[in-house]
């Protein structure tokens, strides 16, 4: 048995201590919003962000966040990647030996840095892991056979978290490449708002098609400018997010593209949703980077448009579609 602190009790840090909770282990769940808190107490549910979840009395509710922290043998950082710095500058002492687990799929805005890297400034690389892959909480949570990567500089390290999430319904393989499964978890979420906007516009399955697969190119090109190794985005964390995100009912930033395709703005779609779509501010950070590298990234480029510059979302189809001939290029 290990001791888990789970940072976050949004859907996939809930799906995930339940997970952990299930395959015997002790965990902690923590949350800074006193109404989850509240539900999560006294009605053992989730409401805002998982309710057809029963959480399990053996799960310790927890608002106090050095506590949570404190004597465990890992710790899951499942707040968005934009809040992640402030909340592990608030953490009080923990084990040296504690593994710092990151369930969040963004790059900061303004530093450009993945989540570890931001998790690097203050912990040994070697007890950092990125936990990323097709793997919708609300699914996970009902125990639908899921499959994610967990990349991590230090093997032991990877392997630790392999073993202990493991399960009949929830398979995880190890990985060695950091940055590509990171960068394939994150930028998916750029291309998720785009997908939706090509269903919110009233295209075809031919255009979503077309759209995540030139937008595996665009990430591998990217990915792979970063340090990457290309092959990881055939993989979990790349194609197999990608394909998730861009389709499922689930996907929230899928849905924020779609209602942003049918006439809204950014602004009126933020305000009515409960959850993050991380791919917004994702979006501004992908597009800051491909530039900063010299990298080509069309799709990339136009979901940034949209969302920023207020461009027309069927203009955006349209300049992509009318861009100049070319050879199909993966490199």
């Amino acid at each position: 048995m290990a001791k888990f602190g789970v940072i976050g009790a949004g859907s996939w840090g809930t799906a995930l201590a339940v997970l952990l909770h299930s395959n015997g282990h002790e965990v902690d769940l923590w949350s800074r919003n006193s109404e989850v808190i509240y539900n999560l107490i006294n009605e053992r549910a989730n409401r805002k962000y998982l309710p057809k979840v029963v959480i399990p009395e053996g799960i310790k509710i927890e608002a106090d966040l050095n506590k949570t922290v404190r004597a465990k043998d890992g710790l899951l950082i499942g707040v968005p990647s934009h809040a992640v710095r402030s909340v592990i500058n608030q953490f009080g002492e923990i084990d040296e030996e504690t593994i710092i687990i990151s369930l969040a799929k963004g790059i900061e805005n303004d530093t450009l840095l993945r989540v570890s890297q931001i998790l690097n400034e203050k912990f040994n690389a070697d007890k950092i892991a990125v936990l990323s892959g097709p793997s919708h909480a609300e699914e996970v949570s009902r125990g639908v056979p899921t499959l994610v990567v967990c990349a991590s500089s230090n093997l032991s390290t990877s392997e630790w978290v392999q073993k202990t999430f493991m399960s009949s319904e929830f398979r995880v393989y190890v990985h060695n490449d950091v940055i590509g499964v990171e960068v394939g978890g994150a930028l998916k979420n750029v291309v998720a708002v785009a997908a939706g906007i090509i269903d919110g516009v009233g295209a075809g399955d031919n255009t979503k098609a077309a759209l995540i697969t030139r937008a595996l190119a665009e990430i591998t090109r990217l990915g792979t400018k970063l340090g990457a190794d290309s092959l990881t985005f055939a993989g979990l964390s790349g194609m197999g997010d990608l394909i998730v995100t861009c389709m499922s009912k689930y996907s929230r930033n899928r849905h924020l593209g779609e209602e942003i395709g049918k006439g809204k703005t950014l602004e009126q779609v933020l305000s009515e949703m409960v959850m993050v779509a991380e791919g917004v501010k994702t979006t501004r950070s992908a597009y800051e980077l491909a530039a900063q590298h010299e990298v080509e990234v069309p799709i990339i480029t136009e979901a940034h448009n949209v969302l920023f510059q207020d461009k027309d979302p069927k203009q955006a189809v349209y300049d992509l579609m009318t861009r100049a001939a070319k050879s199909e290029d993966w490199g």
